[in-house]
């Protein structure tokens, strides 16, 4: 059911804290973290701690929570000092998305080239 924690999903378990994590930010909705595998100086997820499959789910049945999740993205980027930066959401296999659980990559630190890969 939407909104509710998935035992099987990482990120779920990141924010009910039986994987840990290095959290950034946290908010009674969202939690930011660093990404395991960066691909900027500056590589942090933001999640909704409610589950949704993926960003248009979260889009889809919790506009007001979606809202939090790009807010948080901006006080990310300002506590990292970014001057600019790229927000990404991976919708689908074939757009990358490996952790199916709506997340926002907040991207920056360095040069980013588009098209992106």
């Amino acid at each position: 059911m939407a909104g509710e924690p998935q035992d099987d999903c990482l990120f779920c378990k990141i924010v009910d804290g039986s994987v840990p994590a290095t959290i950034v930010r946290e908010t009674d909705t969202t939690v930011a973290f660093r990404d395991i595998n960066p691909q900027a100086p500056t590589h942090v997820l933001v999640i909704p701690k409610a589950h949704h499959r993926d960003a248009a789910a979260l889009a889809a049945e919790a506009p007001g929570l979606a809202a939090d999740v790009l807010r948080e993205t901006q006080a990310v980027a300002d506590e990292e000092k970014l001057e600019s930066y790229r927000i990404v959401f991976n919708t689908g296999g074939g757009a990358g998305q490996t952790v199916w659980h709506a997340h926002a990559h907040v991207l920056g630190g360095r040069g980013l080239a588009w098209p992106p890969g």
